[in-house]
């Protein structure tokens, strides 16, 4: 009898590394693009048709960058540190609105939950474009701008994380809700004593979709702020590459990726976590 899933290899899963293995070097392509596209020369950089390995490496895009950087008028460091700040306020700040809406969501029960579960579902629809000017008319109108707030403020409401969280809460079983209700738990104790230890993989893709959001933001230094010392990375580094013309072109084709690898980094750091999520949240 073939076992559907043996511990080692087994001639069956043949079909399945044809599969994989191609599916694998398709997802795998950019990111091996970047890499290379960071260290092209000039003049394979403009190369028609383009080149997607790198035949000449070079380090001159990565040592134009730190010149420029260099001789700026706000050091780097600020905007490191500013885009420090605001990650790991969008971050923390989404977590545990998103962990505490999908609670609400899914294990309690008062008038009007439904509805709004399905106005956070409409939400998914809209793209972060068409939301620009309702807020910057809301940032205005409460007065943040040139604050850290402005940036994290506008982002912290993610629909799409309190959609998987919710999701994900609700696998968890009502029984263990109501017998810790019995033994006299409030929602508070449930909410961090039950649900947040059982649905810890939700929170780290959560996380993670929340990180890769705001740390290639640029839209809220763009719209919010107008002093340098308050922008974050992504939008320094964007003006870099917008004020360098062609030869600017090397200089994005570093920046991005430097500003890629902590996102790749966080996210073989977290990878079990998420495939948790990925393989329970399709069960009841």
């Amino acid at each position: 009898m073939t076992k559907t899933n043996p511990k080692g290899f087994a001639k069956n899963q043949i079909p399945l590394y044809l599969y994989l293995i191609p599916l694998a070097i398709f997802m795998a392509a950019p990111i091996v693009f970047i890499i290379f596209h960071a260290f092209k020369p000039m003049d394979e950089l403009f190369m028609f048709p383009p080149r997607f390995l790198v035949y000449r490496p070079t380090m001159e895009n990565f040592n134009a960058l730190f010149r420029v950087a260099a001789g700026a008028t706000v050091p780097v460091s600020r905007y490191v540190f500013n885009s420090v700040v605001v990650t790991l306020a969008v971050v923390f700040s989404t977590v545990v609105t998103a962990s505490m809406a999908g609670f609400a969501l899914s294990k309690m029960h008062f008038r009007g939950k439904i509805a709004l579960f399905t106005i956070n579902n409409l939400a998914l629809m809209f793209v972060p474009v068409a939301l620009q000017i309702p807020r910057y008319m809301t940032v205005a109108a409460i007065g943040i701008e040139n604050t850290y707030f402005a940036h994290i403020l506008p982002i912290v409401a993610t629909p799409v994380i309190v959609f998987l969280i919710k999701q994900f809460m609700d696998q968890v079983p009502d029984s263990l809700i109501e017998a810790a209700t019995v033994d006299g738990a409030g929602a508070w104790r449930i909410y961090l004593g039950i649900m947040i230890p059982m649905v810890r993989p939700a929170l780290a893709t959560g996380a993670i979709l929340s990180f890769q959001m705001v740390w290639n933001n640029i839209e809220t230094s763009a719209l919010f702020t107008t002093s340098e010392s308050i922008r974050t990375l992504p939008f320094y580094m964007s003006t870099l590459a917008a004020a360098g013309g062609i030869a600017g072109q090397g200089m994005a084709a570093a920046a991005s990726l430097i500003m890629f690898v902590p996102n790749l980094l966080l996210f073989i750091v977290m990878q079990s976590r998420v495939m948790n999520t990925m393989a329970h949240s399709g069960l009841k």
